[in-house]
């Protein structure tokens, strides 16, 4: 039968395993972009085991200080699982405070710095460890929150930058199809213009042959005038 300190450590053990995934986790998010669905699940997924954690530790807290009535154990087994769950407790509130200054850097980079961080911090600063883990629960939630409404900006986005692109593409139509007119346009100009050469030719043509008549009528002209002269 498994004694009650032994049950102890095993949650314990379980816990520190949970630790380890979630701090894997954290340590992914500083690689994700700072939006998007994939960003959003990996920090909803991450704060979502971190308050399972809090609840194993709560549990953890409650159980280690309830073990001296179940089983005896010496003072100096009592202090060391009394620094297993210090340590513990200080990893996870580190993890979860490097995800929240990730997921207020992301915030900044899209919408500015975040004005409420002095005064999250002055609220915490007088917490025990019970009101930490309520207060970063809430924290947590609202920075849920944030996310939805900063995914419901995102969407409304998305769909204002489609709405420009569809009017870019009629433009873009619009402008290939004036493209057509004015090149079918040219190639009429320039059929009117090569008709014009050729009447141009023919008309200097014509101009030559009067010229030339008018000539040889003036030469007729003053032949017979000599003629009659001379005769």
């Amino acid at each position: 039968m498994t004694s009650p300190a032994e049950k102890w450590m095993r949650d314990y053990n379980d816990a520190s395993k949970l630790a380890d995934e979630i701090n894997s986790m954290v340590s992914e998010a500083s690689t994700l972009p700072p939006t998007g669905p994939q960003t959003q699940r990996h920090f909803s997924a991450t704060r979502r085991k971190i308050s399972i954690i809090n609840n194993k530790l709560d549990s953890l807290g409650k159980f280690l200080a309830e073990l001296p009535t179940r089983q005896t154990l010496s003072g100096k087994e009592m202090n060391k699982r009394n620094d297993m769950m210090a340590n513990l407790n200080t990893k996870v509130n580190q993890m979860a405070n490097t995800l929240n200054s990730y997921s207020s850097a992301n915030r900044d980079r899209l919408l500015g710095p975040d004005t409420k961080s002095d005064d999250v911090m002055k609220r915490a600063s007088n917490m025990d460890n019970n009101g930490l883990v309520g207060f970063q629960r809430q924290v947590m939630r609202e920075q849920d929150d944030d996310l939805e409404k900063l995914e419901i900006t995102v969407v409304s986005t998305k769909h204002i930058a489609l709405a420009v692109n569809e009017e870019l593409d009629l433009h873009t139509r619009l402008l290939n199809g004036l493209d057509d007119h004015l090149e079918a346009t040219g190639s009429r100009l320039q059929r009117i213009q090569r008709s014009l050469g050729a009447l141009n030719r023919k008309t200097k043509g014509g101009c030559c042959c009067s010229i030339l008549v008018v000539i040889l009528i003036v030469i007729l002209v003053l032949v017979a005038f000599v003629l009659i002269k001379y005769l």
